[in-house]
């Protein structure tokens, strides 16, 4: 078996991301865990002279839909591998003005819609019962990290907002959206929980970059959503992630 990586970073790719192309020397991994399969491969390599983990969430042919990720072995994988710090990249639809698409955000606070999936290691008979604190549903040093990378390295990304977590796969009506602007979300993806609920449980430093693919229905200009525009705008806003990973990724930091 393979000694585990020295992981600095654990990135989480969400739709349209399934891949860390900047990564050199790729090792793949795909550790064993008590919760079972993982979404795919993890893909370990080097960017900016650090061991970088790269998990795709719905694989790497997007065949896993949301409802259906195994959250819990995705995070322990990473752990196993030696992770501590994890940035979750989320595509989302933006419903905040400010969050029109090609935005890239790093939400504050987050509301979970979602139903039926298992949100916690407690699950099991037998296992330890954890009630973390979750008031910051990011890490708030590690939130502030990440800012503070991305305004050295001149990325645009906008501070704060509330995520609203639902089940998906299917987008929402726009009546939904409207209860979730009423509710004081500014963003709507289906994967933000429970993979933050875990991260926290796991010990696991977690913060996220939503990237905005689109309006949510009733939003902006928004019309009909189609996948291919969802891809389009997350190609296009991705492109200022490797920079911002870079400089995360820097010795001081």
């Amino acid at each position: 078996m393979k000694a585990a990586p020295d992981i600095a970073l654990a990135v989480i790719g969400g739709t349209g991301l399934y891949r860390l192309a900047e990564l050199e020397d790729v090792e793949t991994h795909q550790p064993p865990t008590q919760y079972g399969a993982l979404s795919g491969p993890v893909r370990v390599g080097t960017l900016a002279g650090r061991r970088v983990a790269f998990l795709a969430r719905h694989g790497e042919g997007h065949s896993v839909p949301p409802h259906r990720i195994n959250y819990r072995a995705n995070l322990a994988a990473l752990r196993a591998l030696g992770a501590q710090r994890v940035l979750a990249l989320n595509t989302v639809g933006g419903i905040g003005e400010r969050f029109g698409p090609r935005v890239l955000a790093c939400p504050d606070q987050l509301i979970d819609y979602t139903w039926g999936r298992i949100s916690t290691l407690c699950e099991e008979p037998g296992s330890e019962v954890l009630h973390v604190d979750f008031g910051d549903p990011y890490t708030p040093a590690w939130r502030a990290e990440v800012l503070s990378a991305a305004r050295a390295a001149g990325v645009a990304v906008v501070d704060g907002g509330c995520y609203g977590a639902t089940q998906g796969p299917r987008l929402e009506t726009r009546a939904e959206i409207a209860r979730l602007r009423r509710d004081g979300c500014d963003l709507v993806g289906m994967t933000g929980m429970p993979e933050a609920g875990l991260a926290r449980e796991l010990g696991l430093d977690y913060a996220c970059i939503a990237i905005v693919a689109n309006w949510a229905a009733g939003c902006g200009d928004a019309t009909e959503i189609t996948f291919r525009e969802v891809l389009d705008n997350v190609e296009a806003a991705s492109s200022a992630l490797p920079p911002l990973l870079r400089m995360l990724l820097q010795p001081s930091r």
